[in-house]
C-alpha cells in the first residue's frame, strides 16, 4: 500500500511496484497526488512507459525499470510553466523549470488528448487552484484490448460478444411474443413435413414400383404427397406473413429506438461524428438488419430443423451411409468459425465506405450553391469517384472473400454425395440396401447440403447485419442528455436568474475556449456579449441552454447548479434566435407553432404581428399556408429571421438568447427585425450578440470577452469612455463602415 494520499481525479492510473516504491520514498506522507499519468514512448524513437507523479508540491518524471532517460523531480515552487510540443506521430510535454534544463515527456498521438488535459491542469496547480481535471474522457483506444477504436469514445468491435448483439436483436421482438412464438411453431411444423415427400417416395419406389403392387397403393401414396404439398403450401403461406408482420414490427421498432436516440444525444456526440455516418447507420446499416430478421435468421431457424430432423432419419436408415454423408460438416463448421472475424473485418469496412459516400453526398447537394458559384463541379466529382472506388474496392474484398468461402463449402459438399452413389451402389449390389431407400438418402443429401450450401451465402448477409446492428447499438447506447434524472430539481417557473461560478469550458482536451467566467445576471436584465470572432460568446451561450455542460466551475439558474435542474424544464423556459435560423419544411404557420405545437391560430397571429411578420406574410400566394421548403429556402433571409423571432415569442421564455439575430440585413430589414425584438425582450432575461455594436446600445450591461476570459464590463457609455478593447472594436468597425461607403 502506498503511504500517500490519492485524490479520486481520474488522472489516477495504477502504478506498477516498482514506480509506487520510488514514489513512497520521494514524497512526504501527507502530499497528495493529484496527477498520475503514464507516457507511451521513452523517446522520440524508442516505445516504453515513463511516469509522471504530480502532487501539491512536486513533480516527479520516473521510470519502472532502470532504463534511461534518469528519475527526474521538479518542485512545483520551481516550476516556471508546462506546454505541449507537437511532433511527427506524437508529441511531448515541456515541464519548464526557472532555473535549469526542461524536462520532456514524449508520447504518441493516442495520448495526446490525455496530456493536454494534464497540461491545463499542472498550469492551474502553478496558479493555486485546484487541477479539476474532467471526470471523464473519450476513450482512442480500448480499455479491454488496446486496438485503436473507429471512433474517438466509440465501440471496440473486436470486444463486443456476437451473442449480446443477438439477444439483443432478439429482444426487439419480445413484444411480440405470442405471434412469434406461433411462428416458431409453425416454423418447426413446416420443417418437419418436409421431411416426409423423401420418405414416402421410397415406399413408392420399394413397395409399388419394384414389387408390382396394386394401383390402389399408387393412389394412396401419390394422394399423400399432394396432400403434404397442400398443407406445406397453405402453411408456408402463414408462416411468411407471420414473419413479415413481426419482422417489420422488430425493424420499426430498432429504427424508432435510434432515431430516439440520436435526439437524445447531446451536441458533443454530433460534434465528433459526421452527419452522412450517422445517416448511414439509419438507412444501410437497418436495412441489413431488417433483411437479417426477415430472410436470414427463419431461414436459419427451418433449415436448422430441417438438418436435424435429415440427419437423425439418415442414421435410422443407415448409419454406415450417414457417416459417409457427414463427412464434409465437420470441415465446413470448421472453416465457418474461422473465417467469421475475417469476413466481418471486411463488412464493417464496407460499411465505413458506405458512410464516407453518404457524408459526401449529403454535403454535396447542401453545398450546391458554393460549388456551383466557384465552378467545383469537376473536383466534387473527383472527390466522389474517390469515395466510389473505395466503396468499390471494399465490396470486391467483401464478396471475393465470401466466394471463397462459398466455393470451398460447395467443394467439400461434392464429396458426400459421391461417397453414397458409390458405396450405396455398392450395398444395393449386394442386396444390403432397396433401390428406394437410397433414392430417399439421395433426396435427404440435397435437403441436407442444399441448406449448408445457402448458408455460406447467408453467412455473408448475416456477417453484414451483425456489423450494422452492432454500429447502431453504438448509437443507442451512448450517453445521452440527462432528460429523465430521478434527482433532477423541477423548476416549472424560472425566474431568469443566472449566475457563472468560474466557469470554463473545452470543446477539445486542453484547448479552453472559456475560462473563470465570473458573471452574475439579474432577472429581466439584457446583457449583451462582445468580442472578436473565437473568443467564447456564443459558447457561452451554448452552455446556458446546457448544449454543453462546463468543464470546470459551474452555472446557476435561480441559486440551482443548472446540471441539477430538470433538463425540459430549463429549455422549455429558453428561446433562441440565432443567425442563421432553421425552418422546417413544412407551412408557415407550422414554423412559428413549433414552439408550442398546441397554439390556436389566433395565438399564431399575435406572434406573428409582435414579429414584424405578418406584412410580409399575407403577400404570400399561400399566406401562413405557403411551405417555406428544405430549411426555409424560399423565403428570404430577413423573412426567416422574422419567423423564427415570431416562434420565439409564441414560446414565451424567459430567458432569451439571441445570437447574431440581426446580422448580414440590409437596413429596413434590420430595422423591423429591431422592432420586433424590442418587443420580445421586454420582461426576459437576455444574452445578445450582435454583429453591429451599435444594436446593443440598448443592453444593460455589455460584457466584452477576450482570449475566453471577460476583459470588460459595463454600459455603452462606460465602456467608450474607457477606451479599452470594447473601445477599440467600435471605433475599428466605424472605420470599416466609412470605407464601404466611399466605396459604394
Amino acid at each position: 500500500m502506498s503511504q500517500f494520499n490519492e485524490s479520486k481525479s481520474h488522472f489516477i492510473e495504477q502504478l506498477p511496484e516498482t514506480v509506487l516504491d520510488k514514489v513512497g520514498k520521494a514524497i512526504g506522507p501527507f502530499e497528495e497526488v493529484t496527477i498520475q499519468v503514464t507516457t507511451d514512448m521513452v523517446d522520440t524513437h524508442r516505445y516504453g512507459s515513463r511516469w509522471l507523479v504530480v502532487t501539491n508540491h512536486r513533480l516527479l518524471v520516473l521510470a519502472p525499470d532502470d532504463s534511461t532517460p534518469e528519475d527526474m523531480q521538479i518542485s512545483m515552487q520551481s516550476l516556471k510553466t508546462v506546454h505541449m510540443e507537437p511532433m511527427v506521430g506524437g508529441g511531448r510535454l515541456m515541464l519548464v523549470p526557472y532555473d535549469g534544463e526542461s524536462v520532456c515527456l514524449f508520447y504518441s498521438n493516442s495520448l495526446s488528448l490525455k496530456f493536454a488535459e494534464v497540461a491545463e491542469g499542472i498550469k492551474r496547480l502553478i496558479d493555486g487552484d485546484e487541477p479539476n481535471l474532467p471526470l471523464e474522457m473519450d476513450q482512442t483506444r480500448c480499455h479491454k484490448c488496446n486496438r485503436l477504436l473507429p471512433e474517438k469514445g466509440g465501440i471496440c468491435p473486436a470486444c463486443i460478444k456476437k451473442t449480446d448483439t443477438l439477444f439483443r436483436l432478439l429482444g426487439f421482438i419480445m413484444p411480440y411474443k405470442t405471434q412469434a412464438l406461433l411462428l416458431v411453431i409453425l416454423t418447426l411444423f413446416t420443417a418437419m413435413l418436409q421431411l416426409a415427400p423423401p420418405y414416402i417416395i421410397k415406399f413408392i419406389i420399394d413397395d409399388v414400383l419394384t414389387t408390382g403392387q396394386s394401383a390402389d397403393q399408387l393412389y394412396f401414396y401419390v394422394g399423400l404427397l399432394f396432400g403434404l404439398s397442400v398443407i406445406l403450401w397453405v402453411s408456408e403461406i402463414v408462416r411468411r406473413w407471420l414473419n413479415t408482420w413481426v419482422g417489420f414490427r422488430a425493424i420499426e421498432d430498432l429504427r424508432t429506438g435510434l432515431f430516439g436516440a440520436l435526439q437524445l444525444l447531446p451536441l458533443r456526440f454530433y460534434d465528433k461524428r459526421k452527419i452522412g455516418s450517422l445517416i448511414s447507420r439509419m438507412n444501410n446499416d437497418s436495412e441489413l438488419v431488417e433483411d437479417y430478421m426477415i430472410f436470414d435468421a427463419p431461414f436459419i431457424l427451418s433449415n436448422a430443423v430441417l438438418v436435424i430432423g435429415i440427419i437423425i432419419l439418415l442414421f435410422t436408415m443407415n448409419w454406415e451411409l450417414a457417416l459417409f454423408v457427414l463427412l464434409p460438416v465437420p470441415p465446413i463448421i470448421i472453416v465457418a468459425s474461422l473465417v467469421w472475424d475475417y469476413l466481418e473485418d471486411y463488412w464493417r469496412r464496407w460499411s465505413i465506405q458506405w458512410s464516407r459516400l453518404t457524408t459526401h453526398i449529403s454535403e454535396s447537394i447542401n453545398g450546391i450553391r458554393v460549388i456551383k458559384a466557384f465552378s467545383q463541379e469537376a473536383y466534387e466529382g473527383e472527390r466522389f469517384e474517390e469515395h466510389n472506388q473505395s466503396l468499390r474496392k471494399a465490396s470486391v474484398s467483401s464478396e471475393r472473400s465470401w466466394l471463397v468461402f462459398f466455393l470451398m463449402t460447395n467443394f467439400f459438399m461434392s464429396f458426400g454425395a459421391f461417397f453414397v452413389w458409390y458405396f450405396g451402389g455398392l450395398q444395393i449390389l449386394d442386396n444390403k440396401l432397396q433401390l428406394g431407400e437410397l433414392m430417399a438418402f439421395i433426396a435427404y443429401i440435397w435437403m441436407l447440403y442444399t441448406p449448408l450450401q445457402w448458408f455460406s451465402d447467408y453467412y455473408s448477409f448475416i456477417v453484414r447485419a451483425f456489423a450494422g446492428a452492432e454500429r447502431i447499438f453504438e448509437v443507442i447506447d451512448a450517453n445521452s442528455e440527462p432528460f429523465d434524472q430521478t434527482d433532477a430539481v423541477p423548476m416549472p417557473l424560472i425566474k431568469g436568474h443566472v449566475n457563472f461560478r468560474k466557469a470554463a469550458f473545452a470543446y477539445d482536451p486542453g484547448k479552453n475556449v472559456l475560462r473563470d467566467i465570473d458573471l452574475e445576471v439579474r432577472p429581466n436584465e439584457m446583457i449583451g456579449l462582445v468580442g472578436e470572432s473565437g473568443v467564447g460568446k456564443s459558447t457561452l451561450i451554448n452552455l446556458i441552454t446546457r448544449f454543453y455542460d462546463a468543464s470546470r466551475g459551474s452555472i446557476e439558474i435561480d441559486g440551482v447548479d443548472i446540471r441539477d435542474i430538470r433538463l425540459a424544464d430549463l429549455r422549455s423556459q429558453i428561446g433562441l434566435v440565432a443567425q442563421q435560423s432553421f425552418l422546417f419544411n413544412g407551412t408557415i404557420a407550422e414554423n412559428i407553432a413549433y414552439s408550442k405545437q398546441d397554439a390556436s391560430f389566433e395565438e399564431i397571429l399575435r406572434a406573428s404581428y409582435a414579429a414584424n411578420a405578418h406584412e410580409f406574410i399575407i403577400k404570400k400566394p399561400d399566406g401562413y399556408d405557403m411551405l417555406v421548403g428544405e430549411q426555409g429556402r424560399r423565403l428570404a433571409g430577413g423573412e426567416k429571421q422574422r419567423i423564427a423571432i415570431a416562434r420565439a415569442i409564441l414560446h414565451d421564455p424567459k430567458i432569451l438568447i439571441l445570437d447574431e439575430a440581426t446580422s448580414s440585413l440590409d437596413t429596413a430589414t434590420e430595422k423591423k427585425i429591431q422592432e420586433a425584438i424590442a418587443r420580445l425582450v421586454a420582461g426576459r432575461t437576455t444574452f445578445a450578440i450582435a454583429h453591429r455594436l451599435s444594436t446593443l446600445r440598448a443592453a444593460n450591461r455589455l460584457v466584452v470577452l477576450d482570449a475566453g476570459r471577460i476583459a470588460e464590463t459595463g454600459s455603452h457609455t462606460e465602456l467608450m469612455a474607457r477606451k479599452g478593447i470594447f473601445y477599440r472594436l467600435v471605433k475599428t468597425q466605424q472605420e470599416s463602415s466609412a470605407i464601404m461607403a466611399v466605396k459604394g
